[in-house]
C-alpha cells in the first residue's frame, strides 16, 4: 500500500469549532497548516446533536472569532443553525480541510510529529489536537447492565422522541442535555429524570452569555490570584429553555436519586421496589477522545493529558484545544474557545520561531 506524506507547519486533528477557530489564527501567521477531520462534512460533533438541540445564548455569543453568526428570527440558534455557520464559516476562510481522515496514531519522528491516518501521513513541526469528546461518551456501569434487555441510549445517539412513545423511560443524567431530552421525551413517553443530586436550576432570565461572562470572571480573577463570590451558576447548571421552561409547567422537573442496580427487565431502587423500563438514555456526559494520542505516551490514568493552558508537559510539540476547562476556561464552548486558540496560536508561532 503506497502511502502519502504531506509536509506542514502545524497539524490541527479534528474539524469543529476548536479546529476552526486555530485555523483563523493561524492563517494570519502565514504558516502551512491542514485540517484532518474524520467526519464527512464541516460541523464535528455538531452534525450529531438530536433534531431539537438548541443553544442558550444569541447568535452574537454563540460565535466563533472573525466573523458573527448570522443572526436567527426565532429564539436562540438551533443544531441546523450552528451547522450552517461552521459551513460558511470553513468556506469563508478557504481552510486547507482533509475529510474524512480519522488519524489512527501520532508519532515521533526525528524534530516532527506523524499524523497517521490509514493510508495518508501529515510530518508536522506542530501539532494541535481538537477532536472534542463527542466519540468518546461516558457510560456509568450498574450492576445487571449487561443483562437488562431493555433499549440503552447514549445522549450522543439521541435524535428525536418519536421512537420512545409509549414507553417507561429513564433518563440519567443532571445537565442541560438530561433536563432538554427529559423535556421532549416526556410529552410522548412516561418518563422518569435520574440524577445523582437535585438538579441546579438556573433562574429564567440567564443564559449563556451570562455564564459566559461569570467564567470570565473567574478565569480573570484566577490569573490575579483572588478568589471572587459569585451567584450560583456554572456553565454546567440547567437553563432554563423554553422546552425546560414548558416541562416545569407540566409539574415533569422533578428528578429521583439513582436505582442501585438492574433487573432483566427494568431496575430496583434503593428501597428494594423494582420498576419495568423499556429504555433508559444516558446523559451523562463525555470524555476527552484521546486514542490518537495513546502512541505519544503522554495520557494520563484520567484519560486527560497534562498540559500548561493548552500545551502538553511532556511533548513539545503538541497542543489540545476545547476539551473542557483544563485546556481554558470554557474552551467547550463556541463563545469560549476564542480565547484559548488565540493565545495557542500565539505559543505555536514563538514555538516554530525558535526551532
Amino acid at each position: 500500500m503506497s502511502v502519502t506524506r504531506t509536509e506542514v507547519d502545524v497539524a490541527i486533528i479534528g474539524g469543529g469549532q476548536a479546529a476552526l477557530a486555530v485555523a483563523y489564527f493561524l492563517r494570519r501567521t502565514g504558516r502551512s497548516f491542514v485540517i484532518i477531520d474524520a467526519e464527512d462534512a464541516p460541523g464535528g460533533a455538531w452534525r450529531h446533536g438530536w433534531n431539537s438541540l438548541r443553544l442558550f445564548s444569541p447568535s452574537t455569543w454563540s460565535s466563533i472569532a472573525g466573523w458573527m453568526m448570522p443572526p436567527v428570527t426565532n429564539g436562540y440558534p438551533g443544531r441546523d443553525d450552528v451547522l450552517d455557520y461552521l459551513r460558511k464559516y470553513e468556506q469563508r476562510y478557504q481552510f486547507p480541510t482533509e475529510r474524512p481522515y480519522w488519524v489512527n496514531a501520532v508519532e515521533r519522528r526525528g524534530n516532527h510529529l506523524q499524523v497517521r491516518a490509514g493510508d495518508r501521513t501529515w510530518q508536522a513541526r506542530a501539532v494541535v489536537s481538537a477532536t472534542g469528546t463527542w466519540r468518546n461518551p461516558f457510560l456509568p456501569h450498574y450492576p445487571g447492565s449487561e443483562t437488562f434487555t431493555g433499549q440503552q441510549l447514549h445522549s450522543a445517539h439521541y435524535v428525536e422522541p418519536a421512537p420512545f412513545a409509549g414507553k417507561k423511560v429513564l433518563v440519567v443524567g443532571a445537565g442541560n442535555s438530561g433536563a432538554q431530552i427529559l423535556a421532549e421525551v416526556s410529552t410522548v413517553a412516561d418518563a422518569t429524570w435520574v440524577t445523582p443530586q437535585p438538579p441546579q436550576f438556573l433562574a429564567d432570565d440567564v443564559d449563556g452569555r451570562v455564564l459566559f461572562e461569570r467564567a470570565t470572571e473567574r478565569w480573570k480573577a484566577q490569573l490575579a490570584g483572588i478568589t471572587i463570590e459569585q451567584p450560583v451558576g456554572g456553565l454546567g447548571d440547567i437553563v432554563m429553555v423554553p422546552s425546560v421552561v414548558e416541562a416545569r409547567e407540566r409539574g415533569v422537573l422533578h428528578a429521583v436519586r439513582p436505582f442501585l442496580r438492574f433487573t432483566e427487565t427494568g431496575v430496583e431502587w434503593a428501597d428494594g421496589s423494582q420498576t419495568p423500563v423499556d429504555a433508559v438514555i444516558w446523559c451523562t456526559g463525555f470524555r476527552p477522545a484521546l486514542a490518537h494520542l495513546e502512541t505519544l505516551g503522554v495520557c494520563t490514568g484520567e484519560g486527560r493529558v497534562a498540559v500548561d493552558g493548552t500545551h502538553s508537559i511532556e511533548e513539545p510539540r503538541l497542543w489540545l484545544v476545547g476539551y473542557g476547562d483544563w485546556t481554558g476556561a470554557a474552551s467547550a464552548t463556541l463563545i469560549g474557545v476564542t480565547r484559548t486558540a488565540r493565545s495557542t496560536v500565539e505559543e505555536i508561532e514563538q514555538f516554530l520561531k525558535q526551532h
